[in-house]
């Protein structure tokens, strides 16, 4: 089993939340913890098809969307200001929830904008640090220790 040190948390984390298709896989060694890519059509070299199931690398599978959505309720709930937790609210029902949230932020609360980032990526560590414990990359224990380490931030 390796290290947390080992993995690129980040990279996991947009593994994890890609939701362009499913004609394509980000992977991982567990014997290294580097990460590839696959496509249906190009394999993992980009030029020759290879079936996911003949190679020893572990698939991450996305997490759905709903997921990361409740980040942006979450923060839309936890924020001070009570106007800005209202529009956010607001922009996020229905179709385009995400574009709406995101457009909202830019536009009217520039302000907010580190803190939603550090918000969404201390969470997308966090899923990534579960899905390796998950996967038995890492011990519980290591990834008990992280997510301890590693709570949500506070929100302005």
């Amino acid at each position: 089993m390796l290290g947390l040190d080992k993995f690129d948390l980040a990279e996991i984390a947009v593994a994890l939340e890609d939701q362009t298709d499913y004609e394509h896989f980000h992977l991982v060694d567990p014997r290294t913890g580097e990460m590839g890519y696959w496509t249906r059509d190009a394999g993992i070299d980009g030029k020759q098809p290879v079936d996911l199931d003949e190679l020893d690398l572990i698939p991450i599978q996305p997490l759905p969307s709903y997921v990361w959505y409740e980040d942006m309720a979450d923060f839309a709930d936890g924020i001070s200001d009570e106007r800005a937790g209202r529009r956010f609210e607001r922009a996020i029902r229905g179709r385009g929830a995400f574009r709406r949230f995101k457009d909202e932020l830019h536009e009217e609360y520039p302000e907010l904008l580190e803190s939603w980032y550090k918000f969404r990526d201390t969470r997308a560590q966090r899923r990534a640090v579960e899905w390796l414990a998950d996967n038995a990359l890492v011990d519980r224990d290591t990834a008990g220790r992280f997510l301890a380490e590693h709570p949500d931030p506070d929100l302005p």
